[in-house]
């Protein structure tokens, strides 16, 4: 990675294959309305997808709040749009999967350590076991503290490993998280903040030590030596960042971002993740807009975030989930599915 200028953008617009959540879609599970949906394929073979702040009704801040949530999915279904198979939790109504308490503005002045959501950035398979790593929030933008949670049943339950790291960690840039797992035995992790305001940095844990704070590594630069692990990280691209999801598919590391900064959704294109981010092959598969000039076919979408790779994509059939919310209205507030070919671009 270095400070040279970046390569074009290039352009593969993204067409929709199906409302993922919804009414008409997610009502046997008692979700009206949600957004987010990091997946990963759990042990046995099945989708595990996590939602963030879900509510019974279709619209943001109704009633049946929870957060985070977890769909199981049929794999198969992918190319054509996932076929949800059941929940997270007793019976068909998916329940919350961190416990705690939603804190209303109300209690506000009586808890100075108030915890309105926690909110899922990326789930994670390793052998056996599944990672979840959540942002425990006071209100969007505002992290207390992140935390990994892990399940040894596919997905079903989940427990709090003890891993914490102050909202503030690394300066505030080590909220906002995705990873995947590389053959080396070391899982890869680029993060930044939670406010959309900042660039991305890079780190690594060996798989097996993923729960010990002390055997993440950051990815640093200094003058007249290059980059390094183990260094205070250095921003790898500048910018202004959203939700990110990393992933292997086929011979390629492809991270997709929000970049909000320009209200689109771009894929970087790596051979590694140490591939220098400003040189990066980078395409912009969906343009946020306004309500009037949505496209769905077209790769417009207005109030767009998220972009999480779904397991069984191709470069020549890439398969994201997109979250959209209307938040004038609270409706559309949603998770969708769209496909591009990176290929074309």
């Amino acid at each position: 990675m270095n400070a040279a200028s970046g390569s074009p953008v290039l352009r593969a617009p993204a067409t929709k294959v199906a409302d993922l959540t919804g009414p008409g879609h997610t009502d046997a599970f008692g979700i009206g309305g949600t957004d987010l949906g990091t997946t990963t394929t759990a042990p046995d073979g099945r989708l595990v997808s996590v939602f963030g702040d879900t509510f019974a009704s279709p619209r943001a801040g109704g009633r049946g709040w929870r957060s985070p949530v977890v769909l199981f999915g049929d794999p198969a279904s992918v190319p054509t749009g996932v076929r949800w198979t059941g929940s997270a939790g007793r019976g068909p109504r998916a329940r919350q999967v961190v416990r705690y308490l939603h804190q209303f503005p109300r209690w506000f002045a009586r808890r100075p350590r108030r915890v309105t959501t926690v909110l899922p950035t990326d789930v994670l398979t390793v052998g056996d076991t599944m990672y979840l790593h959540v942002m425990v929030c006071r209100e969007l933008g505002h992290v207390h503290w992140t935390e990994i949670h892990s399940s040894r049943d596919h997905g079903v339950t989940w427990r709090p490993t003890g891993v914490r790291w102050p909202g503030g960690h690394l300066g505030g840039l080590f909220q906002m998280l995705t990873w995947e797992l590389g053959d080396d035995g070391w899982v890869y992790a680029f993060t930044t903040g939670f406010q959309r305001a900042h660039g991305l940095v890079l780190h690594r844990v060996p798989a097996d030590r993923l729960t010990t704070p002390g055997a993440w590594e950051s990815w640093g630069f200094v003058p007249g030596q290059g980059w390094a692990w183990g260094l205070p990280p250095t921003v790898a691209l500048p910018g202004a960042y959203g939700e990110l999801s990393l992933r292997r598919v086929q011979d390629r590391w492809l991270l997709s971002a929000f970049d909000a900064g320009n209200y689109r959704i771009d894929v970087l294109d790596l051979a590694s993740p140490l591939d220098d981010l400003h040189t990066a092959r980078r395409v912009t598969v969906l343009d946020g807009c306004a309500w009037e000039h949505e496209d769905h076919a077209g790769g417009r979408v207005a109030q767009l975030y998220g972009g999480y790779v779904l397991p069984g994509s191709r470069l020549d059939d890439l398969h994201l989930v997109v979250s959209q919310w209307n938040t004038a209205r609270n409706w559309p507030y949603r998770a969708m599915q769209f496909r591009t070919d990176l290929t074309g671009a």
